[in-house]
């Protein structure tokens, strides 16, 4: 199977959520589910059922994030430098509009554009790797064409 990129914070953010979902969800939901059980009747024991599904996707999420753990590729950006690549965060301007924008490339797990987590997949990504500070790129998104100019380029 193919390695999953992915920085530091990303894998330490899916340990915490495994952990929480282990010892706090699961305990929860297997308490809630011996309790509907104790109402009676199953087959019409709505409380039952909603517990039981809820287990289903807790069971479901363990697993996934198990798996994407044991495939994950941590990179620490600090020790990179010069062009784009995984981990770097880019500060660039809008050409249209003069907007600024800051993101940083990560993983596609740990994406985040409302926290300026871009997913190394995604069309603005794929324009910047490889780039330097000064460049501008265009960029096919779902809005339309866009143009950046690459302000700077951090690896922190």
């Amino acid at each position: 199977m193919e390695k999953i990129p992915m920085t530091r914070a990303g894998h330490t953010a899916l340990e915490v959520e495994l952990k929480h979902l282990k010892s706090v969800e699961r305990p929860a939901i297997i308490q809630a589910i011996a309790e509907a059980r104790e109402h009676g009747d199953l087959s019409e024991n709505a409380e039952y059922h909603s517990a039981r599904e809820k287990q289903s996707f807790i069971e479901g999420r363990i697993k996934e994030i198990e798996s994407i753990i044991s495939l994950a590729d941590v990179i620490d950006p600090t020790v990179l430098s010069g062009a784009i690549k995984f981990g770097a965060t880019v500060c660039v301007v809008d050409e249209d509009t003069e907007e600024e924008k800051t993101w940083q490339i990560v993983g596609e797990y740990e994406a985040n554009i409302e926290k300026g987590l871009l997913n190394i997949k995604s069309p603005i990504a794929r324009a910047l790797i490889g780039k330097e500070e000064g460049d501008s790129v265009e960029v096919n998104t779902p809005g339309g064409q866009k143009s950046y100019e690459i302000l700077s380029i951090v690896y922190k």
